[in-house]
């Protein structure tokens, strides 16, 4: 078997945390299965990087994401969007309530910035970088930029979708791009790992396991 290389992070290197919020763990209003299980490699992570972000789901109640939005249309539905394909999500993540709140277990005191995302009514937001409508920026990558990132490292919820896109986005965006696979929980609808998967090689993300990752 062929040892995995070793990886140091430095000033250039950047963790995003995403979305480990309560409705997305065990009993949350949209639950990924094992979600609790990126916590423990999230934490001892976050004390390699000295630069860390965090991304947060931010919804209006009545979100056009929402199933409950569309009249007998059920969660895990597609559906037709003005800015493409949306699978419809139980209620979630609705701004300033519990289920929105990050994890109280992630022990990241050195975050230095917290994206919030999807709260434009009309339109979702997976990615931390881009919205759904693969126009909107949310300003995050030329925040990277401006702080001299170049390496990005993905971890979170959910893999198949905002850690996914954000991976994807921060690739585009010309960043070094890797995902910490066993830092990541997918939900897995409707062929939806085996498309982050393949979307995920064809761009060169790099998908790696948290044991490669070294302290300083």
């Amino acid at each position: 078997m062929t040892e995995q290389p070793r990886i140091t992070p430095n000033e250039n290197d950047v963790l995003i945390v995403t979305d480990v919020q309560y409705d997305f763990l065990p009993g949350g209003a949209l639950a990924v299965p094992e979600g609790d299980a990126v916590i423990e490699p999230i934490n001892r992570l976050a004390k390699a990087f000295r630069h860390v972000l965090l991304t947060q789901d931010w919804h209006p109640p009545g979100h056009t994401s929402f199933a409950s939005s569309h009249p007998g249309k059920k969660p895990f539905e597609l559906i037709d969007l003005h800015y493409g394909r949306q699978v419809l999500w139980p209620d979630h993540c609705i701004q300033g309530s519990p289920g929105a709140e990050i994890s109280r277990d992630v022990h990241v005191p050195h975050a230095q910035l917290v994206i919030r995302k999807g709260y434009d009514p009309a339109i979702d937001s997976y990615s931390g970088f881009i919205e759904a409508d693969r126009k909107t920026s949310t300003g995050l990558a030329g925040y990277l930029r401006e702080r001299g990132f170049r390496r990005v490292f993905c971890t979170g919820l959910a893999l198949d979708f905002c850690v996914h896109w954000t991976a994807l986005d921060a690739k585009a965006a010309g960043f070094d791009t890797y995902v910490i696979e066993d830092a990541s929980r997918a939900i897995d609808t409707n062929g939806s790992l085996a498309q982050a998967r393949a979307d995920l090689d064809a761009v060169g993300v790099k998908i790696i396991h948290s044991g490669q990752i070294v302290s300083p």
